[in-house]
């Protein structure tokens, strides 16, 4: 097994598991410019499409609950394949899906089916990497990864404009992509978990695992900030579609752009992260990260309330996405140290708070059709309590990550 690999074997699979990473935020984000166009053409409220993201989130939370405990105990590779092969079918299904119902329901298998390239690229993380260069690497890792969101509504608005070209082609598009990226981990990506580091497979140790994982507090705390400023973000995901274009007046190409180009804050804040990580302490970068999503998402909160210009609110959350970059990045390094042979199953937590919070507040978002301050008081408040899980949970820096303290003995 590979261990703190360097050179071109480190860029050859920091380029494979940020496709694999991808699968979601493209999953996410590349159909939203259809999102007028799908409440027409399927004649369906807007609450209802919101409700196909709502799915899709739901899908991947769920979906990394089952393949993170899996993948400890049956490696990494297998679950893998399977997972990406099943993204690309029911990517096919949302393409030809007769009305919303069977459009939700589409979403939420493929949500489901994304999940295996999410968690598994950040387990295999844990299995090669450690220490110092753990948190280097999946710095790099967020750095190419922050580029689908940005790249995703764009490509999307691109292919909306295409002649003859519906919002169902994005799906084939995501389908095409699948097979492409099964065809690339079959022949490029090995084993990282070796059978003497597997877990034994059962339902009993699965749950003994998670709930040993969820008490300690420290890990906890850092998946809780996670969850709760990165998930608070699905308000912005959902919302902005609405917000720019109806609201604004905003062409589907101009939300594309405006709405990618957070993809830039997201790429700051991962290399704040990666650059400084060294210098300033991991746990000092997210105070100053969780602070900033708190202040930006305050000043946001005020735009909507007294119906700012555009640009107050695109400025706002570009700041606001710069501290999610550097939440989710540092998040997961300090949540991940010394979990070993259970890092799949603690990458499934950390990664299904987000969703599942997202979930919530994606619906919430379309209450009021013609403002934005829902949009507005849901990321401020996910902020708020993001905080809190801060300053109440993690305590303060360690050299160790005190999660790891609390991790099971499954020997």
């Amino acid at each position: 097994m590979m261990h703190n690999p360097t050179g071109k074997k480190r860029l050859e699979l920091a380029l494979l598991l940020s496709m694999l990473g991808i699968l979601a935020p493209l999953n996410i984000d590349m159909y939203l410019p259809g999102f007028p166009s799908i409440a027409e053409d399927l004649d369906a409220h807007i609450s209802l499409v919101q409700l196909s993201l709502t799915a899709c989130l739901i899908g991947l939370a769920a979906g990394q609950l089952v393949v993170g405990p899996l993948s400890d105990a049956r490696g990494r590779r297998t679950p893998l394949i399977i997972s990406v092969v099943l993204f690309a079918l029911s990517s096919l299904l949302c393409a030809v899906a007769p009305n919303i119902e069977m459009l939700i329901a589409a979403r939420f298998l493929q949500g489901f089916t994304a999940s295996g390239g999410v968690v598994l690229s950040r387990a295999v993380v844990s299995d090669v990497f450690s220490g110092r260069e753990m948190t280097k690497f999946f710095a790099l890792l967020m750095v190419i990864n922050a580029v689908a969101p940005m790249a995703a509504p764009i490509a999307g608005g691109a292919i909306l404009a295409l002649p003859f070209a519906g919002w169902e082609s994005i799906f084939y598009f995501l389908s095409l992509l699948g097979f492409i990226m099964l065809i690339i981990v079959m022949l490029r990506l090995p084993e990282t978990l070796p059978p003497e580091k597997r877990m034994p497979s059962s339902l009993g140790t699965s749950i003994k695992t998670m709930g040993s994982l969820f008490k300690a507090r420290p890990f906890i705390g850092y998946a809780l900030v996670v969850g709760l400023i990165h998930g608070g973000s699905f308000a912005y995901v959902a919302g902005t579609p609405f917000v720019y274009q109806g609201i604004y007046g905003v062409s589907p190409q101009v939300f594309s752009v405006l709405f990618g180009i957070n993809g830039i804050a997201m790429i700051m804040g991962s290399w704040i992260i990666g650059r400084f990580g060294g210098i300033v302490s991991e746990h000092r970068l997210l105070q100053g990260a969780v602070v900033t999503a708190v202040s930006a998402t305050f000043v946001l909160l005020i735009m909507t309330i007294i119906e700012g210009p555009l640009a107050s609110l695109v400025i706002s959350i570009f700041v606001y996405m710069i501290a999610v970059g550097m939440t989710f990045t540092s998040s997961f390094t300090l949540a991940m140290k010394n979990q070993g042979h259970v890092a799949g199953s603690a990458s499934a937590i950390v990664g299904m708070l987000p969703l599942i919070i997202g979930s919530i507040v994606s619906p919430l978002v379309g209450i009021n059709e013609v403002s934005a301050v829902p949009m507005g008081g849901i990321l401020f408040g996910t902020a708020v309590l993001g905080m809190l899980a801060f300053f109440t949970l993690t305590g303060a820096p360690k050299h160790k990550n005190p999660a790891a303290d609390s991790e099971p003995s499954h020997d």
